[in-house]
């Protein structure tokens, strides 16, 4: 059984992200989202990991080969502990491959035996973060499109709230 991870911090789910799982989940048997905690990402995630891991799994329940968990450690180790042989990474632009690439090399160097996989992402998404669907949405621009419709309510009550 080919095993693969998509992780990421998934602060919200972009309609990129979810591109990349349903397109991992088409080439591998299994695939584990592994949220990571990221406590120091950006002053901090918007969600707690609790809602994002919840977010994912409501979002890829039509998957029936996603498995979504919270995880704090090495991405290596999420792999190993997952059962997983590569690492699925999704690739926007130049500037996300200097980065993946580098974290690539460096998670090879911890262990040779996981491989690291880039999806590309399709044009529609290329210019998408979740960071800049915060800043939209924090700004009172629509997110709709560029999350899942139940990511965009959370995102929408979770703004409301801080207000």
């Amino acid at each position: 059984m080919k095993r693969g991870v998509v992780p990421g911090t998934f602060d919200p789910l972009t309609s990129g992200h979810l591109d990349i799982i349903e397109r991992a989940s088409a080439i591998f048997d299994e695939i584990v989202v592994g949220v990571a905690l990221s406590p120091e990402k950006g002053g901090g995630p918007l969600f707690s990991i609790g809602e994002r891991v919840s977010l994912v799994e409501r979002s890829t329940a039509h998957c029936g080969n996603v498995s979504v968990r919270p995880f704090d450690t090495l991405l290596v180790n999420l792999a190993e502990d997952a059962g997983a042989s590569v690492i699925v990474k999704g690739l926007r632009a130049v500037t996300d491959f200097e980065r993946e690439f580098q974290m690539a090399a460096l998670n090879w160097r911890l262990d040779s035996d996981i491989e690291t996989m880039f999806i590309m992402a399709v044009p529609e998404y290329m210019y998408l973060s979740s960071s800049a669907v915060k800043e939209i949405a924090r700004h009172g621009g629509s997110v709709r499109g560029l999350v899942p419709e139940h990511v965009a309510e959370a995102l929408e009550r979770k703004l409301n709230a801080a207000r």
